[in-house]
């Protein structure tokens, strides 16, 4: 069910339209970054890999950390973090060790494969930021702007999750 076939009509109620208007086009954006990130892997012949492992590659960057870490710092906002972490291993973009203290968790650290994987996300975005920098519709304080109106529902909504129930 998408977002927008809750949309009331014009004129009843426009906060609560533009707010389901957000929420959709986060929505898109997020689908549309992972195409993006496809499309570049793809361009580079770089098949083995799929747009959200190679997200969660960038995101762990030099970080060693375990696979309840990658949600708690936002680096992964899947369901199947295991799954992917375990293909990653057994592709050889990882490296994984247990816990010396607690047996049952699992450290994960980027191998050179990884680091690989990680530097060609991160060109990408570097060209995308220097093409939106100069651009007047988004750049200069109007990122920081963005980044603050997000960071304000990021917020919010954490303390619907924590306060609420």
């Amino acid at each position: 069910m998408s977002i927008h076939q809750s949309v009331p009509e014009a004129g009843e109620r426009p906060f609560l339209k533009d707010y389901l208007d957000s929420l959709g086009m986060v929505e898109r954006l997020h689908r549309l970054l992972l195409d993006v990130i496809k499309d570049e892997f793809e361009r580079l012949g770089m098949l083995e890999i799929n747009a959200v492992q190679a997200l969660l590659l960038f995101n762990i960057g030099d970080n060693e950390v375990t696979a309840g870490e990658l949600k708690t710092r936002g680096y992964y906002q899947g369901s199947n973090v295991s799954y992917n972490l375990k293909k990653l291993v057994e592709m050889g973009y990882m490296h994984h060790q247990r816990c010396e203290i607690d047996r049952r968790s699992v450290r994960v650290r980027l191998t050179d494969k990884g680091r690989e994987v990680r530097q060609v996300v991160d060109e990408l975005f570097q060209r995308h930021s220097a093409g939106l920098e100069g651009d007047t519709l988004i750049g200069g304080a109007r990122i920081m702007e963005l980044n603050s109106a997000l960071g304000r529902i990021e917020r919010y909504w954490g303390d619907q999750i924590r306060y609420i129930y």
